[in-house]
């Protein structure tokens, strides 16, 4: 029986694009918003005994799309769907996932705790900030990664030699795997974190005279930590500075300080929607689609093959 794909508010273009390759049609729902802040959600198609895909990332507003995916949950379990598989591209409060210092919550658990009581059966996320979180939840995670498209695009574009630059030493070990894909060398921006949101870069470990370099990141926020090693990698004798991330999350002061940084190209997925960004990153900033490998892991989700496969 075809599944049944919801497409929550913060993803309504991302599911388009998901369904149409796979032959699967978004179904029909209703999302309201009450002037006192309240979300109501009714879904207009009979899911009972259908496996049903809710799909919505958890981008800001955070809290609103967070409760939005939540009540989807719990009205497809309610309306007696088989299983309920919470489709989330971006996983908000991923990066809460540890007690750094007393008394402070440990959020990301708390959401994993929320999606499995809303009723959900399955998760399947995408680029989880620490592969950790796939821990916090007592029900199965299929976690996705956005590399492998990316290695690919960036092929394309035929930069020649390159060198892959991980932005911190906390995204080592993503740069190290998406340098192997293009069989590059690799460097690393040391930086010393003073506040939360502010970083200052302080050292270059590798090569990276002469060359075009490749930042790689699971997001950026702020745009901080890619900016201030963007001008550290010129001042080393970078020829061009490209920047690549899963989830363009581009809070606060972010668009304008990418705009005026020295980067020649931000590449990004739409994990995040992102047109209300193309005017001010007009020339500079591509985004890469992720609805084909959401959509082929819903597929083999369904038909009970395997998701690992998939980045073999």
């Amino acid at each position: 029986m075809t599944p049944i794909i919801l497409p929550g508010s913060a993803s309504r273009d991302l599911v388009d694009e998901i369904c149409a390759p796979i032959g699967f049609l978004p179904a029909d729902l209703e999302v309201k918003r009450f002037s006192d802040g309240e979300t109501r959600v009714k879904i207009n198609e009979n899911v009972r005994g259908r496996d049903v895909y809710i799909v919505q990332s958890t981008h800001a507003p955070v809290n609103d799309n967070l409760m939005e995916l939540l009540l989807l949950i719990d009205a497809a379990k309610r309306a007696s769907a088989d299983r309920v598989n919470a489709v989330v591209p971006y996983f908000g409060y991923a990066r809460q996932d540890r007690k750094d210092e007393g008394r402070v919550a440990l959020s990301a658990k708390l959401v994993a705790n929320l999606i499995s009581v809303a009723g959900a059966d399955r998760v399947i996320a995408l680029d989880l900030h620490s592969g950790q979180i796939q821990g916090f939840f007592d029900i199965p995670v299929d976690h996705l990664y956005a590399g492998p498209l990316l290695a690919e695009f960036v092929r394309e574009m035929e930069l020649g030699d390159c060198v892959v630059v991980s932005p911190d030493l906390g995204s080592v070990k993503r740069a190290r795997g998406f340098a192997e894909r293009l069989g590059a060398p690799m460097a690393i921006v040391d930086k010393r974190r003073q506040r939360a949101n502010e970083a200052e870069v302080m050292n270059i470990i590798g090569d990276v005279r002469g060359a075009k370099v490749i930042m790689f990141d699971d997001m950026i926020d702020t745009a901080g930590t890619i900016c201030s090693a963007a001008e550290a990698l010129l001042a080393k004798g970078a020829t061009a500075i490209y920047a690549c991330c899963t989830h363009a999350v581009f809070s606060g002061q972010a668009v304008e300080r990418l705009a005026a940084s020295p980067l020649k190209e931000l590449i990004v997925t739409n994990t995040i929607p992102q047109a209300r960004h193309g005017g001010p990153l007009a020339g500079k900033l591509r985004v890469v689609s992720i609805a084909p490998l959401i959509g082929e892991a819903i597929r083999r989700i369904h038909n009970h093959q395997s998701v690992s496969s998939l980045f073999s």
